[in-house]
């Protein structure tokens, strides 16, 4: 099952250092069958993408108030054969079975540096929006217009370097 990851520029450090990433609490979000069921249309590309993009949400939860690292989403791609889906907890859930190997990872998907300052402010409002907050909505928004870059996993040295 491919599955999305919602991660860190810190987690991507300890991926290429250790070569396996940890998802905080097994977490990742995938194409379930809940998924499928909850959209009346759309084509398995389509619903994938609406996979990443809740990885890509999840991914401000993880960005803490250290500016230490940049503030991007990032959103690894793994195919990981015994993910297990959480219909109880969301529609895209799925519960990891522990650390994703390097060779387990297909890409990665990260903001590029214009997203920065968006991605920050979102990161300090994405539980406001999730309540309903029409202005911390908006700020989210802001965040979302920005396409992750999509990067192959040999590029992750580089990718890092030039952080």
């Amino acid at each position: 099952m491919r599955v999305y990851i919602p991660a860190t520029i810190a987690m991507l450090r300890q991926l290429l250092d250790n070569g396996e990433l940890r998802a905080l609490s097994g977490t990742a979000f995938a194409l379930t069958p809940a998924l499928r069921e909850s959209y009346t249309t759309g084509s398995a590309e389509e619903l994938e993408y609406a996979a990443l993009l809740e990885a890509a949400r999840a991914s401000l939860r993880l960005l803490g108030a250290d500016d230490a690292e940049p503030a991007r989403r990032v959103v690894v791609s793994a195919d990981v054969p015994d993910a297990k889906p959480r219909p109880d907890l969301d529609h895209a859930v799925v519960r990891l079975p522990g650390p994703v190997a390097l060779s387990m990872i297909a890409a990665l998907h990260v903001d590029t540096p214009d997203a920065e300052d968006h991605v920050r402010a979102a990161a300090k409002v994405v539980d406001a929006a999730d309540l309903g907050d029409p202005d911390a909505e908006f700020t989210l928004g802001d965040a979302e217009d920005h396409e992750l870059s999509w990067y192959a996993t040999q590029e992750l040295p580089f990718l890092l370097e030039l952080l």
